[in-house]
């Protein structure tokens, strides 16, 4: 009790209501609006956070991050255009339902789908934060070491089909941030006698040029779109009844929401085609799934809204950032000389606290705003993309220059806008490469320290933690080696079956071997389809 009246003595300020405010309703209207998304808005915001106290700074991303997914329903629902990448499964039951009529019913439902998902997970993440601060100082330099590279590893093997890529670019990540002074003998690196890469290459630079400067590019190179909506009539309370109905969907997708936040590298679509997979196999009519099910869109965005509160566990424990969007913030606290891990937990929990109860009461604000305006918020999907495209350009250049007034910064965002814009052209991931920056750098630093005690390899892992984490390390690329192994044998056996198909006995044989084949990889192919949906067209 006494840690929760601290947490809310220190949201009880009002720049943190102002921060909430903004990042609530910001957070909305940015999800809301098909290009722009969570990372970008986040990305431009990430220069003005540092000038503020880490709290407010801290509170206006993370309103922006957990109300996002709120509004990227709205056109999800409306016009078949996910508002962010992980509201893709929305359209799945959110457009059928639009389309026999149903729009006023899918968005209500929606709204209480993820407002139960994220309050599910505050409260389930405050209780087991007192856990949190007796384990986290179980963490030492091998263990964080140990976790990071599971994290690259995790965040590698997701992208399903494109794993190649995605390490190599996370590789390129981690080579970007090795540029300038190494930390221990401040020796210069790759900066190949130019002045200006002796004090590397800045992660906000990066950020804003990867994820801003490319979406504006793509947005201005693209057509405008025209989209017509219909106006809703009624109320939008109806959902919460409707939710109560299905307690056991929501409860068990909340609950993958929450597991899979607190793994880096994992997030919301694994947590996502979980629940929906349950969902869909415990129905009693599996088949109106993808067609307007109720049970299926609640599984969506309760999934979707539970993860954000997880995902800072591993960011506020161990200083491990599971996804871009973390990365971001924890520049945040690195600025405010405020450092995220265990020693956090162990001498500022109140602070924690605070963050938990600023997501708790965000998710209050949302809900209450979507529920009365809703009718004027779709006006914001009809926004055209080119304009979109401008103001994202001129607020992220003067965002770069912000950081340290200097021409040469704005260049190299420039660079990397043009390579995030050339890889979202190619359908190849992002993510890796900040998620590389960031954990290489937490690699480098650990295996250093770590390294001063250790005398053999197997010194390395001798205590329990670490031996923990590099048991997980080898089943996770185990499975990993086993899935590949996997699909080229179902591809090989279907490439046979294709060319003895001429046959009476090698259609017969065929026939079986579809039958089998599309029972055995139908799970496997929905989930590539997770990561390989064209959403980026839109986000």
């Amino acid at each position: 009790m006494d840690l929760l009246l601290s947490g809310l003595e220190i949201l009880a300020r009002w720049d943190v209501v102002i921060a909430l405010l903004v990042g609530s309703v910001g957070g909305v209207l940015i999800g809301a609006i098909p290009g722009v998304g969570p990372a970008v808005a986040i990305a431009i915001l990430l220069p003005a956070t540092f000038s503020m106290d880490p709290i407010v700074g801290l509170t206006v991303l993370l309103g922006i991050y957990g109300s996002s997914m709120y509004g990227g329903a709205i056109p999800a629902i409306l016009i078949n255009t996910p508002g962010t990448a992980v509201n893709a499964l929305t359209t799945y039951d959110g457009f059928p339902m639009t389309s026999r009529g149903e729009a006023r019913r899918a968005l209500s439902l929606a709204y209480s789908a993820s407002f139960f998902g994220g309050v599910f997970s505050v409260i389930c993440l405050m209780l087991f934060s007192p856990v949190l601060a007796k384990v986290a100082p179980m963490f030492g330099s091998r263990e964080i070491f140990l976790a990071a590279l599971l994290g690259i590893i995790l965040v590698i093997t997701a992208h399903r089909g494109q794993t190649l890529i995605a390490a190599a670019l996370a590789s390129f990540g981690i080579w970007l941030n090795t540029i300038g002074l190494e930390p221990v003998k401040y020796t210069k690196r790759y900066t190949f006698d130019q002045a200006f890469l002796s004090s590397g290459v800045n992660l906000i630079v990066v950020v804003l040029g990867l994820f801003a400067l490319s979406q504006a590019f793509y947005l201005l190179q693209g057509e405008d779109e025209k989209t017509r909506i219909t106006k809703l009539k009624g109320g939008l309370f109806q959902g919460l009844r409707e939710l109560a109905r299905h307690p056991r969907v929501a409860g068990v997708s909340a609950s993958f929401g929450v597991l899979m936040g607190m793994i880096p590298g994992v997030g919301e679509f694994t947590a996502q085609f979980m629940s929906y997979t349950y969902a869909q196999k415990t129905s009693k009519q599996p088949d109106s799934f993808g067609h307007g099910s109720s049970e299926g869109l609640i599984a969506a965005e309760t999934a979707n809204n539970a993860v954000p509160a997880a995902a800072m566990v591993p960011l506020l424990a161990l200083g491990i950032p599971g996804e871009a969007l973390t990365a971001m913030m924890l520049s945040v606290f690195y600025v405010h000389n405020v450092v995220p891990g265990p020693q956090l937990f162990q001498n500022d929990m109140p602070f924690v606290v605070a963050l938990y109860l600023a997501l708790l009461i965000l998710n209050v604000m949302v809900l209450v705003f979507l529920l009365f305006s809703t009718n004027q918020l779709i006006k914001v999907v009809k926004i055209p993309n080119r304009f979109l495209g401008v103001v994202i350009l001129v607020l992220s250049f003067v965002g770069v220059y912000s950081l340290r007034n200097s021409v040469t910064d704005c260049v190299l965002a420039a660079v990397f806008g043009v390579l995030g814009f050339v890889l979202k052209r190619l359908s190849l991931p992002v993510v890796p490469i900040i998620l590389g920056m960031v954990l290489g750098g937490i690699m480098e630093v650990k295996l250093r320290s770590g390294m001063a005690r250790v005398k053999t390899p197997l010194d390395f892992i001798d205590r329990p933690i670490a031996a923990i984490l590099f048991v997980m390390i080898l089943i996770v690329l185990g499975l990993h080696i086993r899935r590949v192994w996997l699909d080229h044998k179902h591809l090989k056996e279907a490439k046979w079956s294709n060319k003895h198909s001429s046959t009476r006995f090698g259609a017969h044989l065929s026939r079986r071997k579809s039958f089998l084949l599309a029972e055995r990889g139908k799970k496997r192919r929905a989930e590539r389809s997770m990561f390989t949906r064209p959403s980026t067209d839109k986000d």
